[in-house]
């Protein structure tokens, strides 16, 4: 099905699912036959080390995002036909095949390994050796990573509904639930929580924060406002996860703005144009944004004024950035991942993986970055 017949399908099936899956159906930027041409990589001078210390793998992912969890030296890993993986430094630990098809995973904390299942069943594990703890079930299928915080387990279902879980046996704490636009993209990025408070994009551009402890709603603010004449043109869904540093806490909306907020109380820092569906990192000096078109944007994290700009990877569909050791990092379309200057944006290094997709959000550890590829690959690739 060609992008044409695809938005087409996602409108006349509107009545009847209230989302879309086909992002690049309703992107402007995404390449459409006799268009714009994804960006052909350049060769690049190298300014800082990296290199790959260990490679796996877990599976393919199918239709499906699988984001690898990393705890201390341990990375967890699943692939789209259950095959939940413990790596230890690169060393296997233990495997367990579920047996069942995993879409949203990976949750990890020292204790637990949590992932969740296109039936919205939730499935919890002991981390030590992947023996099964219990079995909960959200409001339907879980296309993101479950949270596990300090008592409890959160959960982004695909109708857009956050529910807590208790960490010692699953049963159900609380659901929330805000009122659904007419069209939405489908989401597969987990919740955050931080200070007690559990934050989450929602369709129409809203980024909310509510306690961890009932679910009750503690504030509401506008990443972004719904703009245009028809449902596709109105879509400013937040698609990412939300990031904090310090009493700040940022968002990006597809279609719409990038903005900050203040931690305790949502009221707004700064605000700007710029869509993404990929994401944002912040640092102490820097909000960092890979947009829509391919580019990568730093901005200002005390206004928000651009302080560099790198479009050389046009159309690439990059992840979200990840800021660590004085570098930007993205991954693309093809599998490469890109180091760029934390000052200038200029190319510092690149490592090649399987060739497949990267959509996964990259995770940091210790020495770098680990990389989940859309075939199931695993990187852990150190940065010197």
């Amino acid at each position: 099905m060609n992008r044409a017949l695809a938005r087409a399908a996602c409108v006349a099936l509107l009545p009847l699912l209230g989302a879309c899956s086909t992002l690049d159906s309703l992107n402007p930027f995404a390449s459409k036959p006799g268009g714009p041409k994804m960006a052909e990589l350049k060769a690049i001078t190298a300014s800082a080390d990296t290199r790959v210390v260990w490679r796996d793998s877990v599976g393919k992912a199918g239709d499906y995002v699988l984001v690898p969890a990393v705890v201390g030296s341990s990375v967890y890993a699943v692939g789209r036909d259950g095959a939940l993986t413990r790596f230890d430094n690169g060393r296997q630990v233990w495997r367990v095949k579920l047996g069942q098809t995993i879409s949203g995973g990976v949750g990890a904390s020292e204790r637990m390994v949590v992932v969740g299942t296109p039936k919205g069943e939730i499935l919890a594990f002991n981390a030590a050796d992947g023996a099964a703890l219990w079995t909960s079930r959200a409001t339907s299928e879980v296309l993101s990573p479950p949270v596990i915080a300090d008592d409890a387990v959160v959960v982004r279902s695909g109708d857009n509904r956050l529910a807590a879980f208790e960490l010692a046996d699953g049963k159900r704490r609380w659901v929330y639930q805000r009122p659904s636009t007419p069209l939405s993209v489908r989401v597969t990025a987990a919740p955050l929580v931080a200070d007690r408070f559990v934050f989450a994009g929602f369709p129409g551009g809203k980024l909310v924060a509510v306690s961890l402890g009932n679910g009750a709603p503690m504030w509401e603010g506008a990443v972004a406002v719904p703009k245009g004449v028809t449902e596709l043109d109105r879509v400013a869904d937040i698609t990412s996860v939300p990031v904090i540093d310090g009493r700040e806490i940022c968002a990006v909306a597809f279609q719409g703005r990038v903005a900050c907020f203040d931690l305790g109380n949502g009221s707004l820092v700064w605000a700007r144009e710029l869509s993404s569906a990929a994401g944002l990192a912040i640092d102490s000096r820097y909000v960092y944004v890979s947009d829509d078109k391919g580019a990568v944007h730093a901005l200002d994290r005390n206004s928000g004024a651009s302080i560099w700009k790198q479009d050389r990877l046009f159309l690439r569909r990059l992840t979200a950035p990840l800021a660590r050791r004085g570098l930007v990092v993205v991954a693309d379309v093809q599998g490469v991942v890109h180091f760029l200057n934390r000052e200038d944006g200029a190319f510092a290094a690149r490592q090649t993986t399987d060739g497949s997709p990267v959509l996964a959000p990259l995770q940091a550890n210790t020495d770098g970055v680990v990389v989940q590829t859309s075939n199931g690959s695993i990187y852990a690739i150190e940065m010197q």
